[in-house]
């Protein structure tokens, strides 16, 4: 049987390294913020025999893992193959991000390093098949961080405090070299949408109060893998008519 030309067997092999994936993203977020190593042979002596088991993130990541397979598919073209494999790696890592984010209103430098670092390789080895998009990554790094740290820098003058935290600048500009700066832009806009709307819910029920800081990073998290499973062109419309209020015809 196949699913988009892809055979079913491989969407089950997927899915079944997006359970073990996502367990060690658990083990991630648990040393991660404490400055510890997340390769160690502690993995074994303490989480895998002290686990409890759960299992919204394994799952978590093993149906994103299903959907990259199915949207980006197994192509002949080397810079798909590329591209999904560079997904199947940011992915662990966004996860990572967005919990911790959300429960400590922290990115760890040694996650945003690390993402940082895995950008560098990928832009460099799709430099070899093209560069003109190693120079659109690069050139992504730059406006995501851009992006942020202006917001940042202009809070300040305004409000006499971080608009941004500089943990969501140096995020930013590790994903930007992902995406290039057009998607970069498409991932700020969609991010910001989706805090505006969930933080007015948030204060409307008032599960949130004014005042209440409400980390970014997961917004960051979700409006990049809207970009990365929903093409550009569908999700360019979307975006002109929510800010056209329907009117663009595209």
């Amino acid at each position: 049987m196949y699913i988009n030309d892809i055979n079913i067997m491989y969407y089950v092999l997927v899915g079944l390294v997006g359970l073990v994936v996502g367990n060690f993203v658990q083990w991630c977020n648990i040393r991660l913020p404490e400055y510890k190593k997340v390769f160690s042979k502690e993995f074994f002596s303490i989480h895998i025999k002290n686990i409890k088991p759960k299992f919204a993130l394994p799952v978590t990541t093993a149906i994103i893992y299903i959907l990259l397979l199915y949207c980006i598919g197994w192509q002949t073209n080397i810079l798909y193959k590329i591209q999904l494999i560079k997904y199947i790696i940011l992915t662990p890592m966004l996860l990572s991000a967005f919990v911790i984010d959300y429960k400590l209103q922290i990115i760890p430098n040694r996650l945003n390093l690390s993402i940082f670092e895995a950008g560098l390789i990928f832009t460099f080895i799709e430099g070899m098949y093209n560069q003109n998009l190693a120079i659109d990554n690069i050139i992504g790094g730059i406006v995501g961080a851009g992006i942020f740290l202006g917001l940042t820098i202009i809070g300040g003058l305004i409000a006499g405090k971080e608009a941004m935290g500089f943990g969501d600048v140096k995020f930013m500009g590790a994903i930007g070299l992902y995406f290039g700066w057009m998607n970069i832009i498409e991932i700020s806009v969609i991010a910001f949408l989706l805090a505006a709307i969930i933080s007015i819910a948030l204060i409307a029920t008032k599960i949130k109060k004014t005042n209440e800081y409400i980390p970014f990073g997961p917004f960051i998290v979700i409006a990049t893998f809207i970009v990365i499973l929903i093409p550009s062109d569908l999700l360019l419309q979307i975006l002109f008519k929510i800010f056209t209020l329907g009117m663009y015809q595209g």
